[in-house]
């Protein structure tokens, strides 16, 4: 089972993903936890490079995130699910898709074309996208901002908006949750989706 979350900075994905590993591992299952950008040591510097960097051109950005996560499929995530272990994971290609086809203006289709054919077309079983109202983000964030959480209020609103359109278009995989809500309950809604399908 290939999981991953999605949402605004601040909306509790981190969190919602933790707690998903820790119940799965409770029961016995093998669960690879991973993040993007990240996750291998290619992604970790592209990381470092793309959020706490100086200026980064859009497609310059698009193309680097494509980057990490090319490799991190090829290292981590296909491996672990072709041994049969879950893999959950803090952010895939709807993050870009989001961010710079949506709040960059690159184009929603460029950019989840460009990423489709860096993982080779593999799409998460489910994905969980935790909504927020875009003026939080600042408010719930504890730590210092990197360049993507200091973008202003309206950037925010646009990749809200691109998010929006994502579960939309496609509904059969992407579960829309309320990010506002407990931890504890979000939990439990996110294990009872996973049970339903399974």
């Amino acid at each position: 089972m290939f999981v991953t979350f999605e949402g605004l900075d601040g909306s509790g994905k981190t969190t919602q993903a933790e707690l998903l590993r820790a119940r799965l591992e409770a029961e016995g299952e093998e669960v690879v936890a991973t993040r993007e950008p990240g996750g291998t040591e290619l992604g970790e510097r592209i990381r470092e490079l793309v959020l706490h960097g100086g200026h980064v051109a859009p497609w310059a950005e698009a193309l680097l995130y494509a980057a990490s996560r090319a490799q991190h499929v090829d290292e981590v995530i296909r491996p672990a699910l072709e041994r049969g272990a879950s893999v959950i994971c803090d952010r895939y290609l709807d993050s870009s898709v989001a961010y710079q086809g949506g709040a960059r203006g690159l184009g929603i289709e460029r950019v989840l074309d460009l990423n489709l054919a860096a993982v080779r077309g593999l799409l998460p079983d489910r994905t969980f996208l935790l909504l927020l109202d875009p003026a939080q983000v600042s408010a719930r964030l504890r730590r210092e901002h990197d360049r993507l959480e200091r973008e202003g209020n309206d950037f925010h609103a646009r990749v809200d908006a691109a998010y929006r359109e994502l579960a939309e278009r496609f509904p059969e995989r992407i579960v829309v949750l309320d990010g506002t809500l407990p931890a504890e309950m979000l939990a439990e809604e996110v294990y009872g989706a996973l049970r339903v399908r399974s």
